[in-house]
């Protein structure tokens, strides 16, 4: 789950991560008078959850209170296009106005999960407040890491060090270290996927804080953070992945045509895979799980179908849990309640596979069945091509 930029701010800095002054508007008059109380020169940012803000325009440099309020009448209510918010842009419905500061220095702090290591792992570089990712392909040698202790944290010197190694003003060692620390700490506590500080700066006046803030969290661990749960903005997210987490369903759009249905990340990934090796693109994720009751089958069912770039469905299923007769009275259950017109191609394998197959022979509906996944694919994609 993501969160905005303001709130993971408010979280930081009840870790003692020190952040700029700055308050929320949503509207332009609200966005002055968040200005004024600062001392008039402010910097107004909006609020989706999506990096690249700035290159689309969507933060603003202030100069008075009146031009926060210009600021914010720009940047409320657009469609905010970045790199990572897709060509149809996110609507801004609230901005940040921060206090404006000279900045010395920038610098990047993050924690992420290293998968290789099994460890939360902080990396830190001095080319801070830019894509890291392009810095740690281009200038690996800049990024430093430090794995941390699930079950001690990281000691003081592993925070001094990474201070000493981002070259922070001598002055400001031991409170980079202490917020270095504090990041750690957030990571492990809030169980986040990500937390990262990019920009991190040097201020002219000598005070390092965080610019910018970013926190993910794992959706497995929400049920111990109800206060984390509370701050998810359902505007944020696609309709169609909210209306999937209702039911357990994970669902994410994609750009393709061939919806796909299956059961497990693993398959859901094969099946993705294949579906492109076939010539064509999956227009989504979507895992059933192993245990989808018929009632979820038709929901996933409906979910795909609302998806008007769908025009071939593959249901590819491993029947353990979920079993084979199961899915097959989902799928006929739901194909007769939405009168589904797209062709639909079912593999499946496992328990009572032959008992499935023929439920759905007997049913009447004009379903295409596969034996493997590599004729599915080849079926499915003739299919959305009008070649079945």
């Amino acid at each position: 789950m993501k969160i905005h930029e303001f709130q993971a701010k408010r979280i930081l800095g009840a870790y003692g991560v020190p952040v700029p002054k700055g308050e929320v508007a949503d509207t332009p008059a609200g966005a002055r008078a968040v200005a004024e109380r600062l001392g008039g020169r402010a910097v107004v940012k909006a609020q989706i959850h999506a990096g690249g803000r700035g290159k689309g325009g969507g933060i603003k440099l202030a100069g008075s209170a009146g031009e926060a309020e210009q600021a914010a009448a720009q940047i409320l209510g657009m469609m905010l296009k970045t790199p990572q918010t897709g060509p149809g842009g996110q609507r801004v419905k609230r901005v940040l106005v921060e206090e404006a500061m000279a900045i010395r220095q920038e610098l990047y702090l993050g924690v992420v999960l290293d998968r290789r290591l099994g460890l939360p792992v902080v990396m830190a570089s001095p080319a801070g407040g830019v894509e890291i990712e392009e810095v740690a392909a281009a200038s690996p040698e800049k990024i430093l890491r430090a794995a941390v202790d699930p079950a001690s944290g990281n000691s003081p010197y592993v925070g001094r060090k990474l201070a000493y190694g981002l070259g922070v003003p001598a002055e400001l060692t031991r409170s980079t270290a202490d917020l270095i620390l504090a990041l750690a700490r957030a990571y492990q506590e809030k169980d986040c996927s990500l937390a990262e500080i990019n920009p991190l700066v040097v201020t002219t006046d000598g005070r390092v804080l965080a610019l910018d803030a970013k926190m993910n969290f794992d959706d497995n661990a929400l049920f111990r953070h109800p206060e984390i749960l509370e701050l998810r903005d359902l505007d944020e997210e696609a309709p169609l992945e909210v209306e999937a987490s209702r039911f357990g369903l994970n669902y994410v759009t994609l750009d393709g045509t061939v919806g796909c249905m299956v059961n497990g990340a693993g398959l859901a990934m094969a099946t993705m895979d294949i579906i492109q090796q076939a010539g064509s693109a999956p227009a989504n994720f979507l895992d059933v799980g192993g245990g989808a009751s018929a009632e979820q089958i038709e929901n996933a069912f409906r979910i795909l179908m609302a998806d008007a770039r769908v025009k071939a469905v593959l249901i590819n299923i491993f029947g353990g849990i979920l079993r084979c007769d199961r899915l097959a009275a989902g799928v006929i259950q739901a194909a007769r309640a939405l009168r589904v017109k797209v062709p639909v191609v079912i593999r499946m394998e496992g328990t009572n596979v032959a008992q499935g197959k023929q439920m759905l022979k007997e049913s009447g509906l004009n379903f295409l069945t596969a034996d493997t996944m590599a004729e599915a694919a080849r079926m499915v994609v003739g299919a959305s091509r009008g070649r079945a």
